[in-house]
């Protein structure tokens, strides 16, 4: 199947034929004929994708790095919140709770969280040492931001001083950042309601990395911005802002990622990958090009990451952080930016697209045997969910690899919807 762009585009269509046809399936065909539109950019006109959450409440899960989905999948966590059309504030209040799909998609409150954003929630999330039977999230309490732990009666069976970033694949412990210093020098991955101890430092000594150790309930600080900062190559004036957000442990937990990020007065922020072993020791930079965004873990030693690579243009690269080596992958069809993740049988990469020229957002898989790419389906993001308040597709793989959990405003209210990948895979 040839997508519609590729075939309005085709240099035997003169320009002007395929922009009006172009403009006729983005707008009129999309409208009154949503299978055949499918059929036209994803080459199969059964719809996959159903709502499971409803107006007029507002729904969602956050990002791409967690299933929202327990072990047995028939429970997925989400929020609930009364408004979606700006930032929340200190005094704004997510309901946090798990949709029962073996009773209609039900809403379970379970509690709720005064520390959250709408790109990644409350960290809302399963525990990995029980994913039936306790979810973690953060909240505000004290004045301060702070982990829970709770059963699914929402009763907190375990309350920790730091907030959660990171959980480790073991349960046994998490990786927590200053989310204060996120709310004012990252807007939108932040939390409101607490002050940044160290807003006038832009190398603080005293922040940066936490270790949790949930068996202990004690915390300590093993990567502070200023060591990160510091280790060569540096790339920054030394007088600019620094932090460390997008933490995530390789899948057996031996060593985890984040990102170093800096602003310039004059040429915006910028950005290097950096990973380290599970304890903070042997910290190294992977991707130094200052321009690297979304990734994923593929097995204890390779990354996906959308970076600046060595040939001079961003694309998506698979990183060895042993070797070194790296090499781009989907060239041909994954040129752009996105939220990517394997599969849980690491064949596939999921993947999503910034809005296009018409709005539209295209929710994709990757096959990395074949080399091929599938179009999933395509969401509407209205023009008035930009910015802060914007609603990124964010996709989720089940646990099993048979769905794709999303986020998405194409009708005009947040809400969660899931894709079965059954007919597909």
């Amino acid at each position: 199947m040839i997508p519609s762009d590729l075939l309005f585009r085709s240099s035997w269509v003169p320009w002007r034929v395929a922009r009006r046809m172009e403009t006729w399936a983005e707008g009129p065909l999309r409208r009154r004929a949503p299978a055949l539109y499918r059929g036209l950019h994803c080459g199969r006109f059964q719809n996959l994708v159903q709502p499971v959450t409803s107006g007029p409440l507002h729904h969602f899960f956050g990002y791409y790095d967690k299933s929202p989905w327990n072990l047995s999948g028939d429970k997925l966590l989400a929020l609930e919140v009364p408004f979606d059309d700006r930032p929340p504030t200190a005094r704004d209040q997510a309901v946090v709770g798990c949709l029962l799909l073996h009773e209609g998609n039900r809403f379970q409150a379970l509690g709720e969280s005064l520390a959250w954003n709408w790109q990644q929630g409350c960290m809302l999330q399963w525990h990995p040492a029980d994913p039936d039977t306790w979810i973690c999230h953060n909240h505000r309490e004290g004045g301060k931001f702070v982990g829970l732990i709770r059963n699914l009666k929402g009763t907190v069976e375990a309350r920790f001083d730091r907030p959660f970033y990171a959980m480790h694949p073991d349960g046994m412990g998490a990786i927590s950042l200053n989310f204060s210093r996120l709310h004012r020098l990252r807007p939108g991955y932040g939390y409101a309601g607490v002050e940044d101890p160290w807003a006038e430092d832009p190398l603080p000594d005293g922040d940066g990395l936490w270790w949790m150790d949930l068996q202990k309930g004690s915390s300590e600080l093993i990567l502070s911005v200023k060591e990160v900062a510091r280790v060569e190559p540096r790339m920054y004036p030394p007088d600019v802002p620094h932090w460390v957000n997008h933490v995530q442990f390789s899948p057996r937990g031996t060593r985890f990622a984040f990102l170093h990020r800096w602003v310039h007065p004059r040429r915006g922020w910028a950005t290097r990958l950096m990973v380290a072993e599970a304890d903070g020791t042997r910290l190294r930079p992977i991707i130094t090009t200052g321009v690297v965004s979304h990734y994923d873990w593929k097995d204890e030693d390779r990354l996906l990451a959308w970076a600046m690579g060595a040939e001079g243009r961003p694309a998506f690269h698979l990183y060895n952080v042993e070797s070194g080596e790296s090499r781009v992958v989907g060239g041909h069809v994954m040129q752009e930016d996105g939220h990517c993740n394997f599969s849980p049988n690491g064949r596939w990469i999921l993947n999503d697209t910034y809005p296009d020229p018409y709005g539209m957002r295209t929710l994709y898989l990757y096959d990395l045997h074949g080399k091929r790419r599938i179009n999933l389906d395509r969401f509407l993001s209205p023009a008035r969910y930009r910015g802060e308040i914007r609603c990124d597709l964010h996709p989720r793989w089940k646990r099993d690899g048979t769905a794709v959990c999303i986020d998405s405003t194409h009708t005009g209210s947040r809400q969660m919807y899931v894709v079965n990948l059954h007919p597909i895979l």
